[in-house]
């Protein structure tokens, strides 16, 4: 087998937090790292030793040809060991406020893209029996209130991955996916930024019937993001999902993460609603906790 030092590992978002985390911990393992950003000063700031940063915008078809071309041509000759999808965004609204644009770029973003890169570098995987590692969420197993979109996109992207996993596994390709819980990200905080400007954008009505679980979502994701692991301790844990000889299929980031993820497979759906209700409730502005029980 080749060692780390003679291996390529691709990964997308790679500018800030878990993805940054993640291409840093692969390079100290020795490996030599494409790390995926959008803008040039992203690129500037996270270039270091073995890690080489590329300009990958997963919605732009041009940019991952680019990508697949430069894997084709390493001029070191280096296989390319794994994929690991990570870009993603979070707009959080209820199904009825956020618009079809809004919709569509976040399947774009957090699936679509995802698919068009690892499609283009399936060759690639095919050759060095590589793997690919799609980062999905905790809500890829339990979507709370205002995350349909976010855990639309990311329940397909796990659906995706256990069908692509069951269809490379003859070839010698790995699949695994990684769900993160709460992890202190900037990600957490770009999506709070959009969910004020939803609420400062409602009508009266939408305010009247909104507003307060909005705002809850807001107080919840800020006290669950804080209390998360560090990006780099997420980081450590993709960059073992990604490089370990005999991967696990999923592995999950923080306890939150691995407690929901089991009770989303024992508890009736109504036990769940109930229970996720009890967690938002005490987040809800003054006088409002007896509109956020489930029924």
């Amino acid at each position: 087998m080749t060692t780390s030092d003679e291996q390529l590992i691709l990964i997308t978002g790679a500018s800030t937090g878990m993805g940054a985390a993640t291409a840093r911990e692969l390079a100290r393992r020795g490996y030599h790292v494409l790390a995926g950003v959008r803008r040039q000063a992203d690129a500037d700031a996270l270039r270091t030793t073995g890690v080489e940063p590329v300009l990958l915008d997963i919605t732009e078809p041009e940019q991952i040809e680019a990508i697949t071309r430069r894997i084709a041509d390493d001029p070191a000759g280096r296989p390319l060991r794994a994929v690991i999808n990570n870009a993603g965004i979070a707009v959080n609204a209820p199904v009825e406020l956020l618009s079809m644009p809004e919709w569509r770029h976040q399947f774009e973003v957090n699936l679509f893209g995802h698919i068009a890169v690892t499609k283009a570098v399936l060759p690639a995987l095919h050759a060095s029996s590589g793997r690919v590692v799609n980062i999905s969420s905790i809500g890829g197993k339990v979507a709370m209130p205002t995350y349909g979109a976010y855990a639309g996109a990311k329940f397909a992207m796990e659906a995706m991955s256990d069908a692509l996993r069951r269809e490379l596994a003859p070839h010698g390709v790995q699949v695994v996916v990684v769900e993160p819980g709460g992890v202190r990200t900037e990600m957490t905080g770009r999506g709070i930024e959009r969910m004020n400007e939803t609420v400062a954008a409602m009508t009266a009505v939408e305010r009247g019937r909104y507003g307060g679980l909005l705002q809850a979502v807001i107080s919840h994701a800020t006290a669950f993001t804080k209390s998360g692991l560090s990006a780099e301790a997420a980081g450590r844990i993709i960059a073992e999902a990604a490089t370990a000889r005999r991967p696990r299929t999923r592995y999950t980031i923080g306890r939150d993460a691995a407690m929901l993820t089991r009770l989303s497979r024992i508890l009736s759906d109504r036990l769940l609603d109930r229970l996720l209700a009890a967690d938002l409730r005490p987040h809800f502005p003054k006088g409002q906790q007896a509109t956020a029980v489930a029924h």
